[in-house]
């Protein structure tokens, strides 16, 4: 026998997947793509152009999430709604019909416990809100704006939870905030590596112990969902139909 059959015979044999049908998802609750408030979309052309990307990929809704950082975005509840008016107003005039509506990611700091004892966050609906930290240094007082929100009747989403270095390999961080209530959510695009091959593991360990209770786009730009379409048939998008994903909670 040659070397070439050799390898030929003891070659692992790689099963191709059908690309994953993200239509499944029905809702994407996480992106950025209200026009010229944070660090997505520039300008109602390249919204435009993710909607119908989106509406392509068999999404039926999409829940607009810009950050509310008080140094670098400080958007209001007013500024988000009249943003979100805008979008709609144009989409009926293209014809382009899917779902819209908003709320926001919001950054763990100190000016967020007065929005939320004033009353002054956007939600989900039943009153969940999505939030993040600092990819660099670990937050301080989670406990606190975590008790906040709950107390206050808000059902708290960390943001790409897999995207935090600090609490990698730390299987006991996730029980903790799972035991408190909070919900996690993690980017599809960490699911095929565009962060690194950290955040990767990160977001496969999380699906494969049933951890995850949403997952998002994050969409910034179009050549996220772009991406997305290229690495379809990755097998863990697939894996996402064995969870318990809440996502089309926000459909109903």
């Amino acid at each position: 026998m040659g070397l070439f059959s050799i390898f030929r015979k003891n070659k692992k044999e790689e099963v191709l997947l059908p690309p994953f049908d993200f239509g499944y998802l029905e809702v994407d609750m996480h992106n950025h793509l209200l026009p010229g408030i944070d660090d997505g979309s520039p300008s109602m052309e390249h919204t435009i152009g993710m909607l119908l990307k989106f509406k392509e990929m068999g999404y039926k809704k999409l829940i607009f999430t810009p950050h509310v950082m008080q140094d670098c975005y400080p958007n209001t509840p007013e500024i988000i709604t009249a943003k979100l008016e805008e979008v709609k107003a144009e989409c009926i005039k293209l014809d382009i019909e899917i779902e819209l509506s908003a709320s926001a990611e919001y950054n763990i700091e100190d000016s967020l416990m007065d929005k939320i004892k004033g009353n002054q966050l956007v939600p989900f609906p039943d009153k969940y809100i999505l939030f993040e930290y600092s990819f660099f240094s670990k937050p301080n007082q989670t406990e606190q704006f975590i008790f906040e929100l709950i107390v206050n009747g808000f059902k708290p989403i960390i943001a790409h939870f897999e995207r935090y270095p600090y609490y990698f390999n730390q299987p006991e961080i996730v029980a903790n905030y799972r035991e408190k209530g909070v919900l996690i959510q993690v980017n599809l695009l960490s699911i095929v590596g565009h962060y690194g091959p950290d955040v990767q593991r990160q977001a496969h360990w999380l699906i494969d112990n049933g951890y995850v209770d949403f997952v998002a786009t994050d969409c910034h730009r179009i050549d996220h969902l772009e991406i997305l379409q290229r690495t379809a048939t990755h097998p863990y998008f697939h894996k996402l139909k064995d969870l318990n994903l809440l996502n089309q909670h926000f459909w109903k």
